[in-house]
């Protein structure tokens, strides 16, 4: 696919273009993630189920970590990218993937290292303790691997391209799946198979990303001669995306105090979390992808100078934000009790899914919260504005593991989700005057 120029035509059409692929290549992405929990759970046991789950928000935290530093660098390239600059375009991308290596290679020795220590503190059962710790060991070795599909991406989301990302995470997400189905399913192999077919599939992903740019999109092809990084470039890379990966980071490490309060209600409920935050992904993820495509779109029209057409996009994002909470909030309060039933068999299985299946009613209400958080979100990121994405992201953050520990011991993991509504609540309470005034001196400026 050719690049895309959002700075002329319809924004909703290039807002719904740009936001279906990347809509579909994370779901498939998160349908690879759940695989691996269902046959865990299915196949090995619970004890494998609690083990993925409890690694999953230290996952998250690398995950979103590295791709908070190349949405970052996405803003920066989409700016270029509107402002026909090329040269720049070429720079920052070399920096980009020359940063993330040397950064990459950082997060894979200390990860490593200090996987025992963090399980530790996360008070993670004995009894799945040595599981938890070769499976994550293992996820950590992929952080190259998971660093440049980010990057990779983010430069094609950059020039408007979101179709071509979709098509290599749906070949990754078959390959993992069907490696998964046959080494473990089948043969019987444990929970290091899980982790490496995960690794695997982000390789393949990163590798055809790579391959595609170098055959399709001369704009961000690199000769020899350009594989340097441009010392101007990387502070303004690291300006933004350090304050972006700080914001992407605060989320899971949320999640990873709020794992903390569930790992002492026992085996059954991790497992039972573990399955409900699975359903959480499928509804957040997209709802971000729509909040990258405001990015995306607000960002190039700002290096295009054509700040007119800046205010009627975001709009109409956040209309595309509320008609996919619809959608997620009537499967959601249809499908929650088949869906807990996916996760788990077998002796045991009918508590689980009732603990989930109401944990699921009450956050199918509450999932219209995050879309207007994270349409908001993207306004903000596009103008450059980083500092007050992470100022919201960390008041959210902050009330939802409060009222977390202060619920969860009374109310199991159904505390939980009001926590998080209470967290939400409390964001856009800040965000959404702040917009107001923030368009206001935008429009006086201008």
């Amino acid at each position: 696919m050719a690049s895309v120029n959002m700075t002329v035509g319809s924004p909703t059409k290039h807002l719904i273009s740009y936001a279906v692929p990347l809509i579909l290549g994370n779901l498939f992405q998160l349908t690879y993630n759940a695989v691996d929990s269902i046959i865990a759970g299915r196949f090995i046991g619970k004890e494998a189920l609690a083990a993925t789950g409890t690694a999953s928000p230290v996952m998250n935290i690398i995950i979103l970590g590295i791709s908070g530093i190349c949405i970052g660098a996405g803003v920066l390239m989409s700016e270029f990218f509107g402002a026909k600059d090329k040269e720049n375009l070429k720079k920052e991308m070399a920096t980009t993937l020359l940063f993330g290596l040397l950064f990459s290679i950082l997060v894979v020795c200390l990860g490593i290292g200090l996987t025992p220590a963090l399980l530790s503190l996360l008070k993670v059962p004995q009894e799945v303790m040595g599981m938890t710790t070769v499976y994550l060991r293992i996820i950590f070795l992929g952080a190259p691997f998971t660093y440049f599909y980010n990057a990779l991406a983010s430069a094609l989301k950059s020039v408007g391209d979101s179709k071509t990302p979709l098509k290599f995470l749906m070949i990754s997400s078959v390959l993992n799946g069907v490696l998964d189905i046959l080494f473990i399913g089948f043969l019987g192999f444990g929970i290091v198979c899980s982790a490496v077919t995960t690794v695997l599939a982000e390789a393949v992903s990163a590798g055809l990303s790579m391959a595609y740019i170098y055959k399709k999109i001369p704009d961000l092809r690199l000769g020899r001669s350009e594989w340097s990084m441009d010392g101007r470039l990387l502070k303004k890379t690291l300006q933004y995306g350090s304050v972006t990966a700080l914001q992407q980071a605060c989320q899971p490490v949320g999640k990873l105090m709020i794992q903390g309060a569930v790992n002492t209600l026992g085996v059954d409920t991790i497992a039972a979390y573990n399955a409900v935050t699975r359903v959480d992904d499928f509804a957040f993820t997209p709802e971000q992808s729509i909040s990258h495509g405001i990015t995306t779109f607000v960002a190039q029209n700002r290096g295009a100078k054509k700040e007119a057409r800046i205010q009627p996009g975001f709009v109409r994002g956040l209309r595309l934000e509320f008609a996919y909470w619809i959608l997620i909030c009537a499967l959601t309060l249809l499908l929650h009790r088949p869906i807990m039933m996916l996760f788990v068999s077998g002796e045991g299985a009918d508590g689980m899914v009732e603990i989930g299946s109401q944990y699921l009613v009450t956050m199918a209400f509450f999932y219209l919260f995050p879309a207007f958080t994270n349409g908001i979100q993207g306004f903000f990121r596009g103008m450059g504005n980083m500092n007050v994405t992470l100022l919201c992201t960390f008041i959210q953050t902050s009330l939802r593991v409060i009222f977390t520990f202060l619920l969860v011991p009374h109310m199991g993991i159904y505390g939980v989700c009001f926590a998080c509504a209470i967290g939400w609540s409390a964001m856009l309470l800040y965000e959404v005057p702040y917009y107001f005034y923030y368009k206001k001196k935008w429009n006086q400026s201008a």
